[in-house]
């Protein structure tokens, strides 16, 4: 069914009682030609370009839960492509493309708003490294505006502009990020791929992989021995568990990140706000609510939760920033695990194994790169070659000396 206001209205005469189901629960077959462990926005994206661009329809999205029920529904939904070094610049940017047609292709109201981002600056030196970063975006065509502090004061009143610590000097302005609704990206890639044949299986966990004569031919499951021509991972902060099944160590550690949300106010936040002297991020829902996080927790785990220090941490950035909303309550926090690259930047690549392909290495960037994530990944399951936007995520780049560190922090992954 193709939605539209048409079959909106169509449904209403009936009492919206002929609604079909968005995507087929289909038992696993024998075979596919290729099985995508992970059924989150970047393995369901994956499976859609798959089939939609590159016709390989045969092909299997395997999920432990429900799809979406890791790092997909556990994010602040900010979607944004203001970076600075090559191969990061390209590739977020390709993603941000992709976002900004993304309902159209999927046929699907994934609430992409794209209502602007803002890092703020509070010293000389923070101000002239957003130039040369907002100089770098232009020049590669993306869309940067530097700010001084009245600028930022005409859009952003409220902030606390005469703290004594971290005066506001001014912000980069990115006016195409924003927000965008993650089960509704999730569930418009899996309505779209079921479409296309891919088979989406769900509460279907991977307890092994098959190897013949050293390549993978296929997963040992919950629900049975699943054989493939290819396999992808797409696990998120599960990447190392599931490599350790083909005798992989990966170069990453898993982390929590933890992120809240206050109970609803009116309208008050216009877009996403990035603190420069603290890591905290804010923006505000669709039903009002402040959607909020800040630092890693800063120790290795794989709890979806996280810990009362970093909460208070994130808490007192707020407050520094916006002094106001130490009056709203904070109604809920959730934590996703975080795969944390030695220089901050993701992998998408194949292994040494013959047959297995990975996506991953996140770290904060996962959610604003499913798009580009989702078609780079298939290019390379496809072709064997990497997409040209994501040449440099391979995985020897790190033998090679060839990191790309966006934030200058150095080959230690809990400071990325």
């Amino acid at each position: 069914m193709k939605y539209s206001i048409f079959s909106l209205a169509k449904a209403a005469f009936s009492g919206h009682q002929g609604w079909t189901r968005a995507w087929r629960d289909p038992e696993p077959k024998k075979h596919y030609d290729v099985v995508i462990i992970g059924g989150g926005g970047h393995g369901l994206a994956t499976a859609y370009y798959l089939a939609h661009e590159f016709d390989i329809r045969n092909v299997a999205v395997l999920e432990k839960g429900w799809i979406g029920s890791g790092n997909a529904g556990r994010n602040t939904t900010i979607i944004r492509s203001n970076y600075l070094l090559p191969g990061n610049m390209g590739f977020y940017e390709l993603s941000m493309k992709l976002w900004e047609r993304m309902e159209q292709d999927l046929n699907y109201n994934t609430m992409v708003s794209q209502r602007g981002i803002i890092n703020l600056c509070h010293s000389d030196a923070q101000r002239d490294a957003f130039a040369r970063r907002g100089n770098g975006m232009r020049i590669n065509g993306v869309d940067a505006e530097l700010l001084d502090a009245a600028g930022v004061r005409r859009m952003l009143p409220f902030l606390n502009f005469d703290d004594a610590r971290f005066p506001i000097t001014g912000g980069l302005l990115q006016r195409r990020a924003g927000t965008a609704r993650h089960d509704a990206v999730v569930w418009g890639y899996a309505r779209a791929a079921d479409k296309l044949g891919v088979d989406i299986i769900q509460n279907c966990e991977v307890t092994g992989l098959v190897q013949k004569n050293g390549r993978v031919a296929g997963v040992e499951t919950t629900r049975g021995t699943i054989g493939a021509g290819k396999v992808g991972m797409a696990v998120a902060g599960n990447s190392s568990r599931v490599a350790a099944m083909a005798g992989l160590r990966l170069p990453i550690e898993s982390h929590v990140l933890q992120a809240f949300v206050s109970e609803a106010i009116k309208p008050l936040i216009p877009g996403v706000i990035s603190f420069g002297a603290g890591h905290f991020y804010i923006s505000q829902s669709d039903k009002g609510g402040l959607v909020f996080g800040g630092n890693l927790d800063g120790y290795n785990s794989y709890a979806q939760r996280g810990n009362m220090p970093v909460m208070e941490d994130v808490c007192e950035g707020g407050m520094a920033l916006i002094p106001m909303i130490g009056r709203v309550r904070l109604m809920r926090q959730w934590g996703g695990i975080m795969d944390m690259s030695m220089d901050g930047s993701p992998i998408i690549d194949r292994t040494p194994v013959d047959g297995l392909f990975f996506n991953g290495g996140w770290c904060y960037g996962g959610f604003k790169a499913t798009p580009a994530s989702g078609l780079t990944f298939a290019h390379l399951l496809a072709r064997d070659e990497p997409h040209p936007e994501a040449a440099r995520f391979r995985l020897d780049r790190f033998r090679r000396g060839a990191m790309i560190d966006e934030k200058g922090q150095g080959a230690q992954p809990n400071l990325h």
